[in-house]
């Protein structure tokens, strides 16, 4: 009674009330518990034989490691199997019900079993399937594949079958423990290694998911900063100007002249800076992507084509394109990126966005009825060409910019359809 008392306290202070083995210190911690109290065990009990009478001196240290390494044997059959079900059975019972479950159970029996009743050099075949039960079910089906090995060894040898009943009396019941100690803690340590890179993974992919809720919100802070700070004043000024230059409508002097034309362009530049910061506010809010990549472009095309006169028309499907997120942000800078071009310097009256989906690739075009450029020669400074062509890399597709001197422009991409399903979300 006394070993079970001391195995308990052990057990709680070592790994914890609720440890579910599936950290390899907590296997280590019970099997440190359970060493300790089987050795207790088995002192009381050699200590009692040689009172007894039993026993002689001379056979007490054999006496002692039997009964230690039986005890200890069946506290890593019996204790692993109540830490891994009792908390919670239901959810042991759901990650073992299945078809793949009940193989499992049919395989470890019968490798178990021609295990230790074969004849030929095959004691150990059964380490295939309590690894894979460690690696498939985790610490609920490993500790019922040990449970299933350790029955059928224990029947066999009883039974005066198998490797372990053919040896010598003296290594019989030495070699059956050994046996059942040796797989019991390699599927232990291994399912327990299992389950921490499980947990570790999910823990990942839950840093991974709230710093991309943080950036979000860090976006929209920025976001809103910028409207209430430096987009309001952008307003102001504009409005000022336009209060200044209706005043100066009234005086017939020369040098108003001169005044309302700086006030002018004075007026022109807040206009084009407030697109622009209309445009970098929407890009820090790239939750509108969720809306899908036709509508984000319009909603950026609007966000331009007032401030120049220049006409944007976006043409697209409605329902939803099969490409990943990545690549929705990729093929959305590559618009936003080839629209603020023609605003700023093809000096178009007209542009026009197009998305298509086909069944192989998705396309974006972006052209214009700009002034144009010469596309057979070296453009250099031309970032904003070199950002297209690597974005569209990036994402497997391939982008080409046609142009012809005072007829426009034509830019447009094309995403393979595999490209776009498979592309890396990091």
């Amino acid at each position: 009674m006394a070993e079970v008392v001391v195995g308990a306290v052990l057990l709680r202070r070592l790994i914890g009330r609720r440890a579910a083995l599936d950290r390899p210190e907590q296997v280590s911690g019970m099997l440190v518990a359970i060493g300790i109290a089987t050795a207790i065990s088995a002192t009381v009990g050699t200590a009692s034989m040689l009172l007894g009478g039993v026993i002689e001196a001379s056979e007490i240290p054999k006496f002692w490691r039997t009964w230690w390494l039986g005890d200890t044997a069946g506290g890593l059959v019996v204790v692993p199997l109540m830490l891994a079900w009792a908390p919670d059975p239901a959810a042991a019972w759901r990650r073992v019900r299945s078809w793949d479950g009940l193989f499992l159970v049919a395989f470890v029996t019968a490798l178990a079993f021609v295990s230790v009743s074969g004849t030929g050099p095959v004691t150990y075949m059964v380490f295939p399937a309590l690894i894979w039960a460690a690696f498939r079910y985790g610490p609920p089906g490993a500790t019922v594949a040990i449970a299933i090995t350790a029955l059928v060894t224990i029947g066999a040898t009883a039974h005066q079958t198998g490797a372990f009943f053919r040896q010598p009396i003296d290594h019989r019941t030495l070699s059956t423990q050994i046996y059942i100690v040796i797989g019991a803690l390699t599927t232990l340590f291994l399912s327990a290694l299992v389950a921490e890179r499980e947990r570790s993974a999910e823990a990942l992919a839950e840093a991974q998911r709230r710093e991309g809720e943080r950036a979000i919100e860090e976006r929209h802070r920025i976001a809103r900063d910028l409207h209430d700070s430096v987009s309001q004043a952008l307003f102001s000024t504009a409005l000022h100007t336009r209060t200044a230059e209706k005043a100066l409508g009234n005086d017939r002097g020369e040098s108003s002249g001169q005044v309302r034309e700086s006030l002018g362009a004075i007026t022109q530049l807040t206009r084009a800076a407030q697109a622009e910061m209309r445009a970098f506010i929407f890009e820090l809010r790239r939750d509108a992507l969720e809306l899908g990549l036709v509508a984000a472009l319009a909603q950026q095309a609007s966000t331009l084509s007032g401030p120049s006169g220049l006409t944007i028309d976006v043409e697209g499907p409605d329902s939803p394109l099969a490409v990943d997120l990545r690549t929705e942000e990729e093929l959305f800078a590559i618009g936003r990126e080839a629209l603020s071009n023609v605003a700023k310097h093809a000096a178009a009256s007209s542009a026009t966005v197009r998305v298509e989906a086909h069944l192989e690739r998705v396309s974006l075009e972006v052209s214009d009825d700009g002034r144009g450029f010469d596309d057979t020669a070296d453009c250099p400074g031309h970032y904003g060409l070199e950002s297209m062509r690597t974005r569209a890399a990036d994402i497997g597709g391939d982008l080409t910019v046609g142009s012809t001197l005072g007829v426009g422009t034509v830019v447009r991409v094309e995403v393979p359809v595999e490209s776009a399903a498979g592309s890396d979300g990091g």
